[in-house]
C-alpha cells in the first residue's frame, strides 16, 4: 500500500506540481488540499462505522480498498493533465484514508497486551516511511517522463497489497452503534488530551510543509525544498525506530508531552536563526517528534477505546487531524511568509498545545477514565494470540 501511494504522487509531481512556478502552482495546491480535505467529509459519518460493521471485518476493507485504488488508478491514467484528474484523486484519497483507519484499528488483534501497541505501530510506520523513501525518488522521475508508469506500476501492486491482505485476522465486528458507555470512553481524558495535542502536531505539519514549499523555492529554488522535504521523511523514520526504546522508559503521556516540547523549542529557536539549514533541521525535528507523539496517540486509542468500534474512533480523530492540516496549510498557500516568522508561528503553536495538554491532565498527571476514574498503568492481556504477528 506505501508503495501505490508513493505511485500516484509520484504520477502527480510528474505531471503539473512540480513544473509550475510559485505563482501558478498556489491555485493547484489550494486545489489539492481542498480536494484533500474532502475525503474526511466520507470518512467521518461513514467509513468509519463501515470499517466496524462490514461482514469479514477490517481484513475485507482492506482487500476492498486495495481493489478499488487499482481500479481508480486505471481510470486516471488518461486523465492526469485536466481537470477530471481531481475526482479520482478524491476517490483514491478517500480509499487511502479508509485503509489507514482499518489498519490502526486492526493492530490490536495481533499484540500480545497493550504493551506492545507502541512498537507495533512503529513497524508499519517504519515500513511505511522507509519503503516511501526508496520509491518516491524513482516513480517521481518516472512520473516526469511519463505519469502512465508510476500509476501502472500501482495498480500492480494494489493487487498485491489485495492478496498479502488474505493473511490478517477476522476481528471483532460491531453489530451495533456505538454505545453511551462507548462514547464515554472515546471522551475520557486521556484521550479527549491526547487529540488535542495531535490536531496541534498535524496544524504545525501543515504549515510548515506548504511554508517551506513556497519560502523556500522563492529563495534558494526547489532543490532546497527537496532537501527539507528528504530531511521530514529522514525524521518520520528515526522518530519511528526511536518510539519503542521511549515507551519501555516512559508512558505514552510524557511522550507526547515530551514531542510537544522538542517542537515548540525548535521552532522557536529556529525564528531566531533562520536560513536553509535551519529550515532543514527544524523539518527533521517538527517530523521526527510528531511521529513519537502520533505512536503515542494511537496507543491510546487502540489501548482504551472499544475494541469493536476502533474504526469509528479512528475515523472521528483522523477527520479532525487532517482538517487541521488543511486548514493550517491554506494561509501557507495563500501568502508567503518570511522564514523566521512561519518557524516563530510553528513554535507557538506546539507551545499553546503543551499548555493545553498539560492542563488536560489531573492534578496527579495521570489522564481520567469516563466517570473520572483514574486509569491504572497495569496492560490489557489480549488472550487467544500466543506471540505477536507484526514483524
Amino acid at each position: 500500500m506505501a508503495i501505490g501511494d508513493s505511485a500516484m504522487y509520484g504520477a502527480l509531481a510528474g505531471s503539473f506540481l512540480l513544473g509550475l512556478s510559485p505563482d501558478a502552482q498556489r491555485p493547484k495546491v489550494l486545489l489539492y488540499l481542498l480536494v484533500s480535505a474532502a475525503p474526511f467529509a466520507v470518512v467521518g459519518p461513514m467509513i468509519g462505522p463501515t470499517v466496524d460493521r462490514i461482514p469479514g471485518g477490517r481484513r475485507m476493507v482492506m482487500q476492498i480498498t486495495a481493489v478499488v485504488r487499482a481500479l481508480v488508478y486505471v481510470l486516471m491514467i488518461p486523465h492526469v493533465d485536466d481537470l477530471l484528474l481531481y475526482p479520482f484523486v478524491f476517490v483514491a484519497l478517500v480509499m487511502q484514508k479508509t485503509y489507514s483507519v482499518s489498519r490502526s484499528a486492526l493492530v490490536p488483534m495481533v499484540v500480545r497486551n497493550d504493551n506492545e501497541l507502541v512498537e507495533a505501530n512503529s513497524k508499519l510506520g517504519l515500513i511505511s516511511g522507509i519503503i516511501g523513501a526508496i520509491v518516491i525518488g524513482p516513480l517521481t522521475l518516472l512520473g516526469k517522463l511519463s505519469s502512465t508508469v508510476p500509476l501502472v506500476l500501482g495498480v500492480a501492486v494494489f493487487g498485491l497489497a489485495a492478496v498479502a491482505a488474505r493473511q490478517l485476522p477476522r476481528d471483532p465486528v460491531a453489530t451495533q452503534p456505538a454505545a453511551r458507555d462507548e462514547k464515554l470512553e472515546l471522551a475520557s481524558g486521556a484521550i479527549r488530551s491526547a487529540s488535542v495535542a495531535i490536531m496541534f502536531i498535524r496544524a504545525c505539519i501543515g504549515f510548515l510543509t506548504f511554508h517551506l514549499l513556497f519560502w523556500l523555492r522563492q529563495d534558494f529554488g526547489l532543490a532546497a525544498f527537496g532537501l527539507a522535504a528528504g530531511a521530514s521523511l529522514v525524521g518520520s523514520v528515526c522518530g519511528n525506530l526511536l518510539a519503542p526504546t521511549l515507551r519501555r522508559r516512559l508512558q505514552e503521556r510524557r511522550m507526547l508531552i515530551g514531542a510537544l516540547g522538542v517542537i515548540s523549542l525548535a521552532g522557536l529557536l529556529a525564528a531566531l536563526t533562520g536560513g536553509l539549514a535551519t529550515a532543514v533541521v527544524l523539518a527533521f525535528v517538527v517530523n521526527f517528534s510528531s511521529s513519537i507523539g502520533r505512536l503515542a496517540f494511537d496507543s491510546i486509542v487502540q489501548r482504551d477505546a472499544p475494541d469493536a468500534n476502533q474504526g469509528r474512533a479512528f475515523a472521528q480523530f483522523e477527520t479532525r487531524f487532517q482538517l487541521a492540516w488543511v486548514m493550517a496549510g491554506l494561509p501557507a498557500v495563500a501568502f508567503t511568509l518570511p522564514g523566521q516568522v512561519g518557524f516563530l508561528l510553528v513554535g507557538l503553536a506546539a507551545a499553546t498545545a503543551l499548555v493545553l495538554f498539560l492542563r488536560g491532565m489531573n492534578p496527579r498527571g495521570r489522564p481520567t477514565a469516563p466517570g473520572g476514574r483514574s486509569r491504572g498503568p497495569a496492560p490489557r492481556s489480549r488472550p487467544g494470540w500466543a506471540a505477536p504477528t507484526v514483524s
